[in-house]
């Protein structure tokens, strides 16, 4: 497979990560600044996923560089979904933990959208990591099925 079949997608995983690497350094602003408040928590929740965030974007800029090299069903490309999904799902935890407190935040400053967006930012990344788990067992199911035609053969 030539290298740039997956050039689209390096540039969309690199865009995003720059995006959100353009909102942690505002985060970091705000939060130096004082000006955060009551927002300090959720920003600090903000942050830290950053961390789980940007390891699931180098997974998968591993895993494309895997299909590149023609070895996208090896035990390394299982290995880095695995890491995909667990960041994902840390990341939905980390959420979930600060719901209580952005439900705290909206009822105070009486804004319901953003109990809303709270969910967003727990079940987007449930998602992922569901269906990174579902693609993690076919890929499996794949090599153990390659692996016993190599034997039979």
């Amino acid at each position: 497979m030539k290298q740039g079949s997956t050039l689209f997608l390096r540039i969309v995983i690199y865009l995003i990560g720059l995006a959100v690497l353009g909102i942690c350094v505002i985060i970091v602003g705000v939060s130096i600044s004082g000006n955060a408040g009551i927002l300090l928590p959720i920003l600090l929740i903000a942050g830290v996923a950053a961390v789980p965030f940007f390891y699931g974007l180098y997974q998968c800029l591993l895993l494309l560089g895997y299909i590149d090299k023609n070895t996208a069903f090896s035990e390394m490309s299982v290995k880095a979904i695995k890491n995909i999904k667990y960041c994902a799902f840390i990341i939905s935890v980390l959420y979930a933990v600060g719901m209580p407190y952005i439900i705290y935040v909206a009822d105070k400053d009486d804004a319901p959208g953003a109990v809303m967006l709270g969910l967003v930012f727990i079940f987007a990344p449930l998602i992922t990591s569901v269906f990174a788990a579902v693609l993690e067992k076919l890929l499996q199911n794949a090599i153990d099925i390659k692996s016993e035609n190599d034997l039979t053969v």
